[in-house]
């Protein structure tokens, strides 16, 4: 597949002294779009040395004619088994409308295919890119280039004017803080946790324990502290999980809710929402009055409606697309029947 970049601009690989100009480039995009800044200096640098993930291998990013960075695309292929491939574009709003967005996208899909062959045989394998719902630009560009729309996903928050309530813990089950000798099995609860959500696919455990060894080292921001296990009081089981985020770059005041996840033999007991309201409850304690989360619009578990009783509002939604890169058996969840 051939890709050229408009007469003027030239595009190379990505290095780590890209970090800034990157995030310069995608914040000028989230300030068109929703008037924040929506990425940081240092998650994007932490987010580029994850394990197998390689920034002149995996990302592109194009120069203007005075040599500043304004257009910037990756693709995202660091897990076994290589059937569901992630991607991201952006280009600086004044360097729109000449080709730089559609030159991106067609070195996305050429990149992406070369993973293909990574896939087990006879498996469905699909390239899938988000955007922000009010970026209509980008989501013609992606229908232009046989896209679909397969998911929305919501940023819920909620406002604490008051304390929130104050937890009502299932028989049988106590909180208790998050440890460093909880890595693992805290991961393993979670891949149970998510197996019932759309899109997923089982995963190596060893290389997704290196991704949280690498999430919980690198970045700056992880706080241990709020991170709490819901067990099992009999067997010390791990029954459900809440993982906090102190900030969000957009929005330093505000506590964020990056994973809550119960094991299946536990739900319907009252515990997700136990689990959330414990998480409220020690942002609120640190001062945080807001506290957000990203969620599946159409959850499969009912997760949306559940973050609604406990009084979160979607504030904006991000559109998920997907092409089939080779048809085939889908390794990823798309119902509950049979499960």
């Amino acid at each position: 597949m051939v890709w050229r970049i408009p007469a003027g601009y030239r595009v190379r690989e990505a290095a780590l002294d890209d970090v800034g100009a990157v995030v310069e480039l995608t914040n000028a995009c989230s300030r068109e779009l929703l008037g924040v800044c929506t990425r940081s200096v240092e998650d994007q640098r932490a987010d580029w040395q994850s394990p197998a993930f390689d920034p002149q291998r995996d990302v592109r990013v194009v120069l203007a004619p005075d040599t500043s960075i304004i257009g910037y695309a990756d693709v995202w292929d660091v897990d076994e088994p290589h059937v569901r491939i992630h991607s991201w574009g952006r280009v600086h709003p004044d360097h729109r409308a000449r080709g730089i967005g559609s030159s991106l996208l067609r070195w996305i899909e050429r990149r992406a295919s070369e993973s293909v062959s990574l896939a087990p045989a006879g498996s469905r394998v699909c390239l899938y890119q988000s955007v922000f719902e009010q970026d209509a630009d980008a989501q013609d560009l992606l229908k232009q280039a046989d896209f679909k729309l397969s998911r929305v996903y919501s940023r819920m928050v909620v406002t604490m004017d008051m304390a929130p309530p104050a937890p009502s813990w299932p028989d049988g089950v106590r909180v208790r803080p998050y440890s460093g000798r909880d890595l693992a099995a805290t991961v393993q609860a979670v891949q149970s946790a998510f197996r019932d959500h759309w899109g997923y696919v089982e995963a190596c455990f060893e290389d997704e324990l290196k991704q949280w060894e690498h999430w919980t080292t690198a970045y700056e921001d992880f706080d241990p502290s709020l991170w709490f296990l819901a067990t099992a009081e009999s067997t010390g089981e791990i029954a459900g999980v809440v993982l906090g985020w102190p900030k969000t770059p957009e929005d330093p005041e505000m506590g964020w809710v990056e994973v809550l996840g119960v094991v299946r033999s536990w739900r319907r007991r009252g515990l997700a929402v136990a689990l959330l309201q414990h998480a409220f409850s020690e942002f609120y304690r640190r001062g945080n009055r807001r506290v957000g989360l990203g969620v599946d619009a159409a959850s499969l578990t009912g997760a949306t409606r559940l973050y609604e009783r406990a009084g979160m509002k979607t504030v904006r939604r991000t559109l998920s697309y997907e092409k089939e890169l080779r048809p085939g058996k889908d390794l990823s969840r798309r119902d509950l029947v049979g499960s």
